[in-house]
């Protein structure tokens, strides 16, 4: 027994060292063989579970170790405060992974498990997630990898977890010895080789320019020096826009900021803005707070249009647990990392910026970690997206780089270029196949341009969504309740 949870470890170290941070992506084909291995060695189900919550507690607390640091710090709970609520956090995120070990231990003891076990990895990491946190899939591991990233615009990332998962089972089977006719199974990545290529490099044909203002974390802001931030990036924005001998400028990009950046509360900051928009002759879009109907706050990226008017919002449909609502059971232990008073509230749908021949779907920070929400803004006719964020609460932890990560998936499973306008970075200009082509330094003021060549086209991932991970759940479903019928001679 004590191999078997020695085995489960072994995957949750995998599974997180296969992110940035170490960053070794050539271990994600065997991640999970550890515990299939040990689920195959164990009969009892509730040591099943048990295993894949092993699994699960060690990845969740491996790959996302720096969330102790942000609610120590920006929850004001101090070291001691953020290490429990972040003990909570994993043993709560861990019960998909139990889910996994009680039902991948069933199908490792049928024939058709080297199949089936990807089917049921991939259906769980596409169910909805406790209080609405998701971050990296297996699938984020391979963004560097050309040949399983070409299942990127059909399947989303879960094909490249389905890939993964399927070589990590053959590999287990192995391990086992068991028949090797369930091996044929692992040579359906083969098909990967027929499917087209990733986009080639292209140069860009048009110019945003992004502010990074890089402005410090914090809520005791006087209104003098938040006048100050507002006009050193208002200055910043004209000087680079308006720069001799450079192409016109479609886009000014504002970040999340911590500062009071209040479009609709300050009519003089509304009033430079518009007014900026207008000298320019560019469409502004930035992050600020607006508030609902009932008063509640939204998370929002607004569209100043080249005539100086708010011509459009989007409103966070994900907001961040723990940084802009606190989630069950959390509520009385953590206080928010938000300056707002009371919960953010979630957006209610997609909306698409008219600028012209071009069209910008603006998705706000951690929304990244949702291919299911990006993909929408292609499917609505977004031309090119915008990432606002504010990744300054990550402190200088491998956060900043796995956000990064996830905003390239979606820019590779969409084929469209994504802006990504950051704080204090990681702020970048990303192709259609998810390759990053610029990018500022981190922790310092500065802006410039980013390119990027609007695409009109949409993927089969764009156009249908998760329907592959959905049929791996239906499947393995379908191959659970078939492994308990009787067989021939029972």
């Amino acid at each position: 027994m004590l191999l078997n949870y020695i085995l489960a470890i072994a995957s949750g170290i995998l599974l997180a060292v296969i992110h940035p941070g170490l960053n070794l992506a050539v271990l994600a084909p065997m991640a999970i063989t550890p515990l299939l291995v040990a689920l195959a060695r164990e009969w009892r189900p509730k040591h099943r579970a048990l295993l894949g919550y092993v699994t699960g507690i060690v990845f969740w607390a491996g790959v996302n170790y720096w969330i102790q640091g942000v609610i120590a710090v920006h929850g004001g709970l101090g070291t001691w405060g953020g290490l429990v609520a972040f003990v909570l956090f994993c043993l709560l995120k861990a019960i998909h992974l139990g889910v996994f070990g009680l039902l991948g231990g069933v199908l490792m003891r049928t024939r058709f498990a080297v199949i089936t076990i990807p089917m049921v990895w991939v259906g769980i990491e596409r169910l909805p997630s406790w209080f609405n946190y998701t971050w990296l899939t297996l699938g984020n591991a391979g963004i560097d990898m050309a040949i399983p990233m070409r299942l990127a615009p059909f399947t989303g990332v879960y094909g490249l977890s389905f890939v993964f998962a399927l070589l990590s089972s053959a590999l287990a089977w192995v391990v086992l010895r068991r028949g090797r006719r369930q091996l044929a199974w692992a040579a359906l990545p083969l098909g990967l080789f027929v499917l087209p290529g990733l986009p080639p490099i292209e140069k860009p044909s048009a110019w945003a320019v992004s502010v990074q203002p890089n402005i410090e974390e914090r809520e005791d802001w006087t209104t003098a020096e938040a006048t100050e931030v507002q006009q050193r990036m208002e200055q910043m924005s004209i000087r680079h826009a308006l720069t001799a001998g450079q192409p016109h400028v479609p886009l000014i990009l504002w970040p999340e900021v911590p500062a009071p950046v209040y479009y609709f509360e300050d009519p003089p900051f509304r009033d430079r803005l518009n007014a900026l928009a207008r000298t320019t002759q560019a469409h502004i879009v930035i992050g600020t707070v607006a508030h609902n109907e009932s008063g509640a706050p939204l998370n929002s990226a607004l569209w100043i249009s080249s005539a100086g008017e708010p011509a459009g919002r989007y409103d966070k449909m994900f907001p961040v647990p723990f940084g802009e609502y606190i989630p069950f059971p959390f509520g009385g232990l953590v206080k928010k990392i938000t300056n707002e008073v009371g919960d953010f509230e979630p957006g209610k749908r997609v909306v698409v910026f008219n600028a012209g021949d071009q069209k910008v779907g603006a998705f706000i920070c951690y929304e990244s970690a949702f291919p299911g929400l990006v993909r929408r803004f292609g499917a609505a006719g977004a031309t090119v997206f915008v990432n606002l964020s504010n990744d300054g609460y990550f402190l200088r932890s491998a956060a900043r780089q796995q956000h990064l990560s996830l905003v390239r998936m979606r820019a590779a499973e969409n084929r469209r270029w994504i802006l990504r306008s950051t704080n204090d970075g990681i702020t970048a200009s990303i192709d259609p196949a998810g390759r990053v082509t610029q990018v500022f330094p981190q922790y310092v003021e500065t802006a410039g341009r980013l390119g990027y060549r609007p695409h009109s086209e949409l993927t089969f991932y764009s156009n249908y969504g998760d329907v592959f991970a959905w049929s791996c759940l239906g499947t393995a479903i379908a191959a659970l309740l078939g492994s308990q019928l009787p067989s021939r001679g029972e």
